[in-house]
């Protein structure tokens, strides 16, 4: 497996964006890692991605972040019938992002396939970005191969949060959401459709993958190891 940091100021991982609302997800989209792994390789958008599709994926949610909403306005040059050059205003658009969020994304395939994408994500064909053009990460994407399972790697991957945000919680052990593809044999499942076909602009085409939400415990490496018991005034009166 391919473990990936995923930070940034922005970000914005949207499966399910339509006309002049282009939304995001709560966390990085598989067809959003993977068109960002394509981009690495130096794929284009017309290739085909056979090669990327049997991955597995999953990603864990370290630092939530907050959502943004962003109100966008775009004009274009046209002729009037006399000729003359003016200005025509399109439709009012709305972009929501992810801010100040941080995700461990995992891949898991082939050993040689997961080498080959980490070497790539390190020194990138096309520029990477995290989910849109305006948001390049912040930092080193790339964060090694390993031979542990794909589920493992949620489960034991050192907490990625910024000091700040580890040091808000005093708690030894945080509670961190993780999406990841679903097992053959589990029924707790949601179905998405998220598993891209095409990132062709003429035929773009995305199939269906169940995934399974759920949370592990990791360590807090700045929790309070005795928290100090809180103080109760009425003890001084006995009873």
């Amino acid at each position: 497996m391919v473990a990936l940091r995923l930070a940034g100021p922005l970000q914005a991982w949207g499966s399910g964006s339509r006309f002049v609302r282009r939304g995001t997800d709560i966390a990085p989209t598989k067809s959003g890692i993977i068109g960002m792994v394509a981009a690495a390789r130096g794929l284009r958008r017309t290739d085909p991605l056979e090669e990327l599709l049997p991955l597995s994926f999953g990603v864990r949610i370290d630092q939530p972040g907050q959502l943004l909403r962003d109100f966008q306005t775009a004009q274009r040059p046209r002729r009037d019938r006399n000729g003359d050059l003016g200005w025509q205003s399109l439709p009012l658009s709305a972009r929501y992002y992810l801010t100040d969020a941080t995700f461990l994304a995992v891949l898991e395939g082939e050993r040689a396939l997961v080498e080959g994408i980490d070497a790539a994500v390190r020194a990138p064909h096309f520029p990477l970005y995290l989910g849109r053009r305006s948001c390049p990460p912040a930092g080193p994407v790339a964060l090694g191969v390993s031979d542990q399972s794909l589920h493992d790697v949620l489960e034991t991957w050192p907490w990625l949060a910024s000091s700040r945000v580890q040091k808000q919680h005093r708690e030894r052990v945080v509670r961190l959401a993780t999406i990841r593809d679903a097992a053959p044999d589990e029924t707790a499942v949601e179905s998405i459709r998220d598993t891209p076909v095409s990132f062709d602009p003429n035929h773009r085409d995305y199939a269906w993958r169940s995934v399974v939400r759920d949370t592990v415990e990791v360590p807090n490496p700045h929790g309070v190891s005795d928290p100090a018991p809180e103080h109760d005034p009425m003890t001084v009166l006995g009873g």
